[in-house]
């Protein structure tokens, strides 16, 4: 006999026909407790933990008191509830680090290519250059050069303009961010990394400034894997 659905499920699968039917959007305020339950046959409880649902994932704003900001406001935050997932279920080891990696290079290889196939008026590159400015600095801690490691890659995705990329780019970033930071002991020569982090940055952002798509997914594959395998135990 199939298990019943839960009651909180209910409430989401009503309020994502809602959005997918236009009838809620964005800006939007979710209908009360009272009224919610009311309609769908389900307590107010229920209601309750699928607005809390919802606000985990990114997709409502929740706040208490009166006013127009009060309630649950359809807020959409791309990108918002892909990283806690991802970050949740890495650190469960539902997903290993390996899995996340190679995804990763699936991405980011779409994400450099689709901006070398670009035109240059298509292309904004100008805040990778400024981090790989930023990144030049030799007083960078490994932790803060790292942030801006993780920003420049970003930022490549937030370039092309597609936010299901950049979602899940950034998703993916932050499910692995404790491993590649703990991952710092491993290296032996920091300095030497650095100059090699360096110097990939800026080759592959070359061959995306020049419409080197081929040579842009090279760059950005094997800057991705060899780093990885210098954090291996």
């Amino acid at each position: 006999m199939a298990e019943a659905p839960r009651a909180w499920r209910t409430v989401l699968d009503h309020l994502e026909r809602e959005l997918s039917g236009g009838r809620l959007g964005p800006g939007d305020r979710l209908p009360g407790e009272r009224d919610l339950a009311a309609r769908l046959g389900v307590g107010r409880s229920s209601v309750r933990e699928a607005v809390r649902v919802l606000d985990v994932m990114g997709v409502v704003r929740t706040a208490t008191g009166s006013g127009p900001s009060s309630g649950a406001i359809i807020v959409a935050r791309p990108g918002a509830g892909m990283s806690t997932m991802l970050r949740l279920q890495t650190a469960a080891q539902a997903f290993g680090v390996d899995d996340v990696v190679a995804t990763r290079v699936a991405i980011e290889t779409a994400v450099v290519e689709t901006l070398a196939s670009s035109s240059d008026e298509v292309r904004s590159l100008g805040p990778a250059r400024e981090l790989l400015a930023a990144m030049e600095d030799d007083l960078l801690t490994p932790a803060e050069f790292l942030a801006l490691d993780a920003r420049f890659h970003l930022t490549l995705a937030e370039a092309t303009g597609n936010q299901v990329m950049l979602a899940v780019m950034g998703g993916l970033r932050t499910a692995i961010e404790a491993y590649v930071q703990q991952g710092i002991t491993r290296i032996d020569d920091w300095s030497a990394t650095v100059a090699r982090l360096r110097a990939e940055h800026a080759a592959l952002l070359d061959a995306v400034t020049a419409g080197h798509a081929e040579l842009a997914r090279t760059c950005v594959r094997d800057h991705i894997h060899g780093y990885f395998a210098q954090l291996r135990p």
